[in-house]
């Protein structure tokens, strides 16, 4: 994998090994439901915990940011540090302090370690979900990234489905302290996984970059309209998550139906990603023509979840999880085509960024304007954006794969 000089490392497809990527992929997926699984199965409980850990709104509010904070914070060092020294031992090194940080609120059990640990699973996390991401495309040829990235997509929108159902149920059976011990179980399981699987890929030779080499190959169109579309898609699928089941209570649903309504998004998300990865890759589907249909079709969704009762409720659940699954391997397989492969880590480090802050947001922009006004000009206003990136993805687009001879 280290295979050719310095002159033109960037556009080379990165040899599969011998065996065939699947294989090796699998931790890689493991991985990415890791942080989906604890982001959520956390954040879905912790407002039930009544102990004293969490004694107020303000309080919950501070805990659910850590993690997210971190992230936003530290991905793009640690997807830095992954292209300096390799993507595996920052993955594998996340996923250990991933499993201690967990593994010290079990311990420990008390307010101020649940700080703590929520801080260091953030941290983490921030670790290993770049470089899951950088090893996705050095693992797999640039012919399979659609595919890849479909998988690797498909497995985190797993996480974030079961995260608040079995989360839940452990809280129910043994408290937060049984779930935090599960997912010290689960992150040192995988990291032991990936060090066994994954293969070591060396990190590329890299020509010294500049603040402004690093500056304008952020501002490039090939980085930003990926990486928009993949915050505008993460700010929607929040929205539907946070807010479709405030539409469903007002329309009079009980909380079966509203939680239904949830899953349909996440269900839908999780199942349009493999097959938008494999339209891709065999060219049944271009990048910038799927994340288009992908943003429009978010658009639309959020325009139904305007209308009253359980129809717009389950048709903009429907909606909004098929546009964000469009578009979130397309995105990311476009990101890693017109990325030099040396800094792969650190480019979907920054992506990563840009899908936290989608994530904060939305949700942020639809509470002002419901506040404001109601809820369904809140949906309005987001469905007007999106409409509006639909149209900033018309411009000349980067192939989204690298040359050919993958």
């Amino acid at each position: 994998m280290t295979g050719g000089t310095s002159e033109e490392p960037d556009r080379r497809p990165a040899p599969g090994p011998p065996d065939g990527p699947g294989r090796h992929a699998w931790p890689l997926y493991a991985a990415g439901f890791t942080t989906a699984f604890g982001a959520h199965g956390i954040a879905a409980n912790l407002g039930g915990y009544s102990d004293d850990a969490v004694t107020s709104l303000l309080v919950l509010g501070g805990l659910l940011a850590l993690y997210d904070g971190a992230e936003v914070l530290l991905k793009p060092v640690f997807g830095t540090l992954a292209d300096r020294i390799g993507a595996r031992p920052v993955m594998i090194g996340g996923l250990v302090g991933f499993a201690l940080a967990s593994a010290a609120y079990v311990a420990a059990d008390s307010p101020g370690w649940l700080w703590a640990a929520r801080l260091g699973q953030g941290a983490a996390a921030s670790a290993f979900s770049p470089a899951a991401s950088a090893l996705v495309a050095r693992l797999h040829p640039a012919a399979k990234h659609g595919r890849a990235f479909g998988s690797y997509g498909f497995h985190k929108s797993l996480g974030y489905t079961l995260g608040p159902l079995l989360g839940g149920l452990l809280v129910w059976l043994g408290g937060l302290r049984l779930l935090f011990a599960v997912l010290a179980v689960l992150g040192a399981a995988v990291a032991c996984w990936a060090l066994a699987a994954v293969p070591r890929v060396p990190p590329l030779p890299r020509d010294r970059q500049t603040v402004l080499d690093l500056a304008r190959r952020l501002t490039d169109p090939a980085f930003l309209r990926p990486t928009g579309a993949l915050a505008a898609a993460t700010a929607a699928l929040s929205v539907g998550v946070g807010f479709l089941p405030v539409s469903g209570a007002a329309a009079g649903l009980g909380t079966v139906a509203t939680g239904a309504a949830v899953s349909v998004l996440a269900l839908c998300a999780a199942l349009v990603q493999p097959r938008a990865g494999r339209a891709l890759d065999s060219g049944r589907l271009t990048a910038r023509t799927g994340i288009a249909a992908g943003l429009a079709t978010t658009a639309v969704g959020l325009a139904c979840a305007m209308l009253p009762g359980l129809l717009g409720v389950l048709l903009g659940a429907a909606l909004i999880g098929v546009g964000t699954g469009l578009i979130t391997p397309l995105g990311f397989a476009a990101l890693a085509a017109s990325t030099p492969r040396e800094r792969l880590g650190q480019t979907m480090g920054a992506a990563e960024v840009g899908r936290e802050l989608g994530d904060a947001g939305g949700p942020l922009l639809v509470g002002a304007v419901a506040t404001a006004a109601t809820l369904t000009y809140g949906y309005g206003v987001l469905a007007v954006l999106l409409a509006v990136a639909v149209v900033a993805t018309g411009g000349r687009q980067t192939p989204a794969r690298a040359e050919p001879g993958a």
